[in-house]
């Protein structure tokens, strides 16, 4: 008889699997006491709901009831959903890469009862094929391992958790290192080596957004005014606006291309990619006032709004990339399509649109606008605009992919902080409000005392806080703080950086751990400087530490950013170009410009200082929006000024050095732009 356990699980990953034949465990206390007990090894698989592969692995293996058999006589099966549980998936794809194996979600490793891996890979097809074992032989080999070939597994074991306890570890102190910004052209020049001058990205295929490496890059340009460096993010991102990998009828970005042209996407879309994203666009605007970045922008927030959105104002985190079992067959068209549903304005569309008889993808076609990396003209696009919403009409009553409407910690501070940030560029205040209250749902519903909770899905909560949950949490509520002067904002800041400290920070390492103290059955606890499609939790810290300093005047707070800098910044020279959050956060704590605006928060001079401040395009840039009674901390470079003449008066500071009293918007905004 099957004992499946996942069926009270909240995951939708983990739901997905509750029919299979297989005896699944969900990642706990139950499953390593039975392996404990029956002395079996673990059969542990870590993937996400949004995941192809794991879709495919899925139907061919774990729904089959010869190989479910198989799996249920061999091992302790264990289903963990990787965006449920972030710490356990980072250690064991450590120790898969440590292995010598290529990285990938379905994650596939063997542990021993304790948790020990000594064996892993990623998908397995169910029969031998393309010199990959079928996973039938793969199963019988692990189990042999364990009660056959201790030595060998034991040897294996060994060398894997010397290797994770060593990657774990703070590299030795060294003469080189982050000292001056000056570096950090040094390693932009050498990035624009790896670009493609042409669609943007990192060259050949597939291409990623990165936007952590993109805001890497555009700090380089306002830094120095050099013009490669300007030219490689536009590149990059009008390419990515104007590509296959963009939905031109719903709105959002996919995950990543599996081509160079930014054309055929991995069509599942992602909630951090689109929040930061946002966030980007919102910047390069402030630069640029190109329209495009603008129509992407509000078209990108309005499909988060729409279709990602809970009640509540929490949001979900992954759209699936499949639909009716076959990937991208929600958002592909053919011409016929096209032209019965569009009629005389069909050809016209098509020309934009890149739609061929022979199609650009199996047949099909993605929808794109590579050619121009432009808008058309006002009647063009009102044209489009009407023909695009027949089609999105009609894309509607298809059968749409899932939606895996988790809500992560993480993901949703990425986007309370994007949404923030483009109310200000554009004047939203719309976005400013849902910003605010995915903030207050995080708030009411995702903390234990002032512990956050990582993830949540209708009323349920499960998995370890981890530091991504702090870092972004505490940088959204730093950015509300700064733009509504409400102090409550500034108060949860602290509260949770005390919270991250407590549990996550290494008075050994001089730098944070991804997982608490606390969490159960881990281990090994990692430590990580690389970005991923997100920016590394150390990262993020560097630059809400130097944040509070600039705010409070508190030398800990730059003390500690300090801290992680010099412990990230003994890797190799050549490893820095991974690790741009810490660049960027680096750059904030040397070069960071603050403006004070003391006057009334409702008052209209008030409101059009803070809007000058918003638009300055500066990336380091700390304001504080006092009221005139109201008294900044004593070590503020700020502290003790005032208004003039009961006029909204602001302070710019540079160091510790204030200039003089500004009442003028027009001196404010030329003062900002000299600074």
């Amino acid at each position: 008889m099957v004992e499946n356990f996942l069926g009270t699980e909240s995951s939708p990953y983990l739901l997905q699997h509750k029919d299979n034949p297989v005896d699944w465990y969900p990642w706990g206390d139950k499953a390593f006491t039975e392996a404990l007990k029956r002395d079996k090894p673990l059969f542990l698989s870590i993937g996400y709901a949004s995941c192809h592969w794991c879709h495919v692995m899925a139907h061919e293996s774990f729904e089959s009831p010869d190989i479910a058999s198989l799996m249920n006589e061999l091992f302790i099966n264990i289903k963990v959903d990787r965006e449920e549980m972030p710490e356990v998936d980072a250690i064991y794809m450590n120790a898969i890469t440590l292995m010598g194996q290529h990285g990938g979600w379905p994650l596939t490793v063997f542990l021993t009862p304790s948790g020990e891996p000594y064996w892993g890979g990623t998908y397995f097809p169910p029969m031998p094929r393309h010199g990959q074992p079928g996973f039938p032989d793969v199963l019988r080999a692990m189990s042999d391992v364990y009660y056959k070939q201790k030595d060998k597994m034991d040897q294996n074991i060994g060398a894997i958790s010397n290797a994770l306890a060593d990657a774990s570890k703070v590299p030795p102190k060294s003469s080189s290192g982050l000292n001056s910004p000056n570096q950090l052209n040094e390693i932009a020049i050498n990035a624009v080596r790896m670009l493609d001058p042409i669609r943007g990205g990192i060259s050949g295929a597939p291409k990623f957004p990165q936007p952590t490496f993109q805001f890497f890059m555009w700090r380089a340009y306002r830094r120095t005014g050099t013009e490669k460096f300007k030219n490689a993010v536009l590149t990059s991102v009008r390419n990515m606006c104007q590509g296959g990998i963009y939905d031109h009828l719903g709105g959002g970005f996919a995950r990543y291309s599996t081509d160079e042209n930014w054309l055929v996407p991995h069509f599942e879309k992602m909630l951090y990619d689109n929040a930061q994203l946002i966030e980007l666009m919102s910047l390069l605007w402030q630069e640029t006032g190109d329209p495009l970045l603008k129509v992407r922008v509000t078209e990108t927030i309005e499909w988060c709004l729409r279709d990602l959105r809970q009640e509540g104002g929490g949001f979900s985190g992954t759209m699936d990339a499949d639909s009716e079992g076959i990937e991208g067959k929600f958002y592909v068209w053919s011409e016929e399509e096209i032209d019965s549903l569009l009629g005389d304005k069909s050809k016209f569309f098509k020309n934009f649109y890149g739609v061929t008889q022979a199609g650009n993808w199996d047949g099909a076609t993605i929808l794109n606008r590579s050619a121009n990396l432009s808008l058309g003209s006002d009647s063009d696009e009102a044209i489009l605009s009407e023909c695009r919403a027949i089609l999105l009409a009609v894309r509607n009553k298809r059968i749409w992919p899932d939606l895996d409407d988790k809500i992560l910690a993480d993901w949703n501070g990425l986007m309370i902080s994007a949404l923030a940030i483009a109310s200000q560029t554009f004047g939203e205040k719309l976005w400013l409000g849902t910003s605010i209250e995915a903030y207050q749902f995080i708030r009411r519903e995702m903390m234990s005392g002032e512990r956050l909770l990582h993830s949540w899905r209708q009323g349920s909560s499960k998995g370890n806080d981890v530091l991504d949950d702090y870092a972004q949490m505490i940088r959204a509520s730093l950015l509300l703080y700064q733009i509504t002067g409400e102090e409550y904002y500034l108060n949860h800041s602290l509260s949770w950086l005390k919270e991250v400290n407590d549990h996550f920070w290494d008075e050994d390492g001089g730098s944070y751990f991804f997982s608490p103290e606390d969490a159960n059955h881990l281990i090994a606890r990692t430590r990580n400087a690389f970005d991923n499609a997100t920016p590394a939790g150390n990262g993020t810290m560097i630059e809400n530490l130097a944040t509070l300093y600039y705010l409070t005047g508190r030398e800990t707070y730059r003390e500690q950013a300090e801290m992680i800098v010099d412990v990230f910044a003994r890797k190799p020279s050549n490893e820095y170009i991974n690790m741009t959050s810490i660049l960027n956060g680096f750059e904030r704590l040397t070069k960071t410009i603050q403006v004070v605006i003391i006057g009334e928060p409702d008052a209209p001079e008030t409101s059009i200082m803070k809007a000058i401040v918003s638009l300055t395009g500066h990336l380091d840039l700390v304001r504080s929006v006092i009221q005139p009674d109201r008294k900044l901390p004593s070590k503020h470079p700020a502290s003790g000024k005032a208004q003039i003449d009961s006029l909204t008066t602001a302070y710019v500071c540079i160091g510790h050095v204030c200039g003089p009293p500004i009442t003028s918007p027009e001196e404010l905004k030329r003062t900002l732009a000299e600074a």
